[in-house]
């Protein structure tokens, strides 16, 4: 049974070329290639070039989309390392460059010294004593029945001078306050307060003043000696609050050539810090003034000291107390340094306190 042919509803259009091609004469290449190229919308070499292409992708679409992708995920990795250049090799010369611009450029830290000094500062104090007419005359008295006694033996006595060993202040107070007759140095080495000095320093004399590291005032009482070590213990009636004490260390680590530190009044000035080194042990010092004084297992230093300094702290490069100025060496008399300073251990001033924690 013959089919029915089906035929579209649409209508198509012929566009121009394909009239002009169809109708063409028969053999005429020339004549329909120029007339294809004159229409409008014709195809020339390039356009056939690029129809190709695009053919060409249509039918290998996956294929180029791969590429495609690999090409960009290549160029990715092209754009972060130019922009992320490996790490250049460090050499020896590059180590010792960024040492030496790391030093010059670094800020310069304190020295142990200046350390050291910081850490007792707080716990440093002035002792100021002070000479009541009324003790004067007393003194004077005693004095004079000595020398009377001296005499009848057929011996000269000079009545001592109290405040020699100690200086007298060049720092002038305030109007209408009353000088004190000697100042010393001591150093806070109890929580209750108990004041370390030398013995000296308050001989002599009947009231005593401390002056704290914030300035403020209390009178103080002796309350305990160690004449055979130069020492003195005073107790202040009033303390600031929070007031700290100084760290004591074991003077039996201590070698000559390690560094020390002294802090306190010279001549009334200060606070004052000097910084030497441990120049002996075990060392014997004889008072020239009174050859009957004798301290022995003394710390010998070179830490420059003078009237004033007697009674305060000797510290190690940690600001540990190792020992307490009591004396300088002078071969010439004067009471001014000359390179040689004494002081005694802490061991045996922590026994003068009453206590001895090391």
């Amino acid at each position: 049974m013959k089919r029915t042919a089906l035929y579209s509803r649409a209508k198509r259009k012929r566009n121009a070329a394909s009239v002009v091609i169809s109708t063409g004469a028969p053999g005429d290449t020339a004549a329909r290639r120029e007339t294809f190229d004159e229409l409008p919308g014709g195809s020339s070499d390039v356009t056939r070039a690029f129809d190709w292409l695009r053919r060409c992708a249509l039918r290998h679409e996956r294929p180029l989309l791969l590429v495609a992708a690999v090409l960009l995920a290549f160029a990715g990795v092209g754009a972060w390392s130019f922009m992320h250049p490996p790490a250049r090799e460090l050499k020896q010369d590059d180590i010792d460059a960024a040492v030496q611009y790391t030093l010059a450029h670094a800020p310069r830290s304190p020295a142990d010294s200046a350390r050291a000094a910081a850490v007792v500062r707080a716990a440093v104090v002035e002792v100021e004593a002070f000479l009541s007419p009324e003790h004067a005359a007393a003194l004077a008295e005693k004095a004079a029945r000595a020398a009377l006694k001296d005499n009848k033996h057929g011996q000269s006595s000079k009545a001592p001078d109290a405040a020699s060993p100690s200086g007298k202040s060049m720092e002038s107070g305030a109007p209408g306050e009353p000088q004190p007759d000697a100042i010393g140095s001591g150093v806070v080495v109890t929580e209750s307060g108990r004041i370390l000095t030398a013995l000296h320093v308050v001989t002599g004399t009947d009231r005593w003043v401390v002056v704290f590291a914030d300035g403020s005032k209390s009178e103080a009482a002796l309350v305990g000696s160690q004449p055979e070590n130069d020492l003195a213990v005073l107790q202040p009636k009033h303390l600031p609050d929070e007031q700290p004490a100084a760290t004591l260390a074991s003077s039996t680590t201590l070698r000559p050539g390690d560094e020390v530190v002294a802090t306190g009044f010279p001549f009334g000035i200060g606070p004052s810090v000097t910084a030497g080194v441990v120049s002996g042990l075990k060392r014997t010092f004889v008072d020239p003034k009174n050859q009957k004084t004798q301290l022995t297992n003394l710390i010998q230093f070179d830490a420059a000291v003078n009237p004033g300094n007697s009674g305060g702290p000797l510290v190690n490069r940690d600001g540990e107390v190792v020992g307490i100025v009591t004396a300088i060496a002078n071969p010439s008399g004067a009471d001014v340094f000359a390179g040689i300073g004494f002081a005694v251990p802490i061991e045996n001033a922590a026994r003068a306190v009453g206590e001895n924690p090391l």
